[in-house]
């Protein structure tokens, strides 16, 4: 899904890595401009505090631990699951292997999990027991997943519900 190495330019789409001590959040945004060695990244900080808990709760493996430690564009899927925080993004970041162009297309399916509330759905569901509140909570994901205009944001999520089993 996210993959070939581009040259960052004024308007490319870009993941960055920002740590921030010994936690790592992650931006999906635009670059608005490149000086040098800076690069200045327009979009949104996403921090993956359900995957951290997980983590912290000793009821996650290692892969979840390396993408807590270096997320990536295809990795961050998987921290998009459990509850995230996300605010504005609108700094000047070093250009390195922390920030990486992706394509317009990718960056929609990602943000468009976070303008979509998508993790707050996929959450509940995993964290209720079953039973009609969980019922509830797929059917909720369900009629989402129906209204979603963006077809390879519909196609991803879809992907993952089935790899997750929470659509029956």
């Amino acid at each position: 899904m996210f993959g070939r190495e581009r040259r960052i330019g004024e308007g490319t789409h870009v993941f960055a890595r920002v740590r921030d001590g010994e936690a790592t959040r992650f931006v999906i945004g635009v670059a608005t401009g490149v000086e040098g060695d800076r690069i200045g990244v327009s979009g949104t900080a996403v921090d993956p505090v359900g995957l951290r808990n997980k983590v912290a709760q000793k009821k996650a493996g290692e892969r979840s631990e390396e993408i807590l430690r270096e997320p990536t564009p295809v990795s961050c899927i998987f921290a998009l699951i459990y509850r995230i925080e996300h605010e504005p993004f609108n700094e000047t970041l070093d250009a390195g292997p922390d920030i990486v162009a992706i394509s317009p297309r990718d960056h929609a399916v990602l943000d468009g999990w976070i303008r979509e509330s998508l993790p707050e759905l996929i959450n509940e569901v995993l964290s209720l027991p079953d039973g009609p509140e969980r019922e509830r909570a797929k059917t909720r994901l369900r009629q989402k997943m129906g209204t979603l205009l963006d077809k390879n944001l519909r196609r991803n999520l879809y992907s993952v519900c089935r790899s997750l089993k929470i659509l029956n």
